[in-house]
């Protein structure tokens, strides 16, 4: 199957055809994810977590970005692939977003970006982006960027009021430009209303039924991370159960001597050879 690009999902859009969208950091679990028939994957800053072992996003910088995104790239070279602007790659000012947006394009083939928030300053930026000709996804509700503003991995645009402060940055969103927008962690009437009043795909984690899309971390619904699951997460498969029984049954066969099995497991010598070194080894 060809590459989507933005006209594409435009056009699932318009025919209600949902955006299958998942996380990737490494080259196998990409490749695995293209041959399953994924719409994006979404090289997310949540790598920090997921493959770096921090507690939170904070940490991860652009390099990190950037050579995991190329794995995915290498992994995935048909399939849609945006990359997550990491903590303060963006925030400081419109060149620095542009260079560092750029780097995601040009270093590691990625197909767009995505930035956190819906502020003055993050509008300034999205419309910074897509002005020098790259595809900006912006990303509401639970912004893990600004966890310390919003108290925290909290769900977002639960009364009335906080409802309206997210539709009214998705319009924003959209007006300065961004192809489309990630809703994280709200209600889904909040998701809803969003989804009916947008122009562009709306793409939902933990926002209900009625987005365009759907996005997971990749990790939390195969089992592989168990530090802590979201509420809107199914897990579909439990491999990291499967990954730490096979270690164990590998230990217990290494320590009984079980493993390796000379006839089955490693390589053969004709016996002349062996007979050979074993004369040679009678000499020494």
């Amino acid at each position: 199957m060809p590459k989507k690009s933005i006209l594409d999902f435009q056009s699932m859009v318009s025919q209600g055809e949902k955006i299958v969208y998942l996380t990737a950091y490494d080259y196998l679990t990409a490749k695995m994810q293209e041959k399953s028939g994924v719409d994006m994957i979404l090289v997310g800053d949540s790598l920090g977590m997921v493959s770096l072992g921090y507690d939170t996003t904070f940490p991860v910088t652009m390099n990190d970005m950037i050579r995991h995104t190329q794995a995915v790239r290498r992994g995935a070279p048909n399939t849609f692939v945006i990359g997550d602007m990491p903590y303060m790659s963006y925030q400081i000012s419109d060149e620095s977003a542009i260079a560092n947006a750029g780097r995601f394009i040009q270093e590691a083939g990625a197909d767009g970006v995505k930035l956190e928030g819906g502020g003055p300053r993050i509008l300034k930026r999205i419309q910074a982006i897509n002005e020098a000709g790259i595809l900006c996804m912006g990303h509401i509700g639970l912004t893990p960027q600004f966890m310390g503003q919003i108290g925290g991995y909290k769900a977002q645009g639960k009364t009335a009021q906080a409802a309206m402060s997210l539709l009214r940055q998705a319009k924003l969103i959209e007006e300065a430009g961004a192809c489309s927008i990630l809703v994280e962690g709200v209600p889904a009437a909040v998701g809803k209303a969003i989804t009916e009043r947008a122009g562009i795909p709306i793409l939902g984690i933990g926002a209900g039924s009625y987005t365009h899309g759907q996005l997971l971390i990749y990790a939390d619904m195969v089992g592989l991370y168990d530090n802590f699951t979201p509420k809107f997460v199914k897990k579909y498969a439990n491999v990291g159960e499967i990954i730490t029984c096979a270690f164990a049954e590998y230990v217990k066969e290494v320590r009984e001597g079980q493993f390796p099995v000379d006839a089955e497991h490693t390589y053969k010598m004709k016996d002349e050879e062996i007979s050979e070194l074993s004369r040679i080894l009678a000499g020494e």
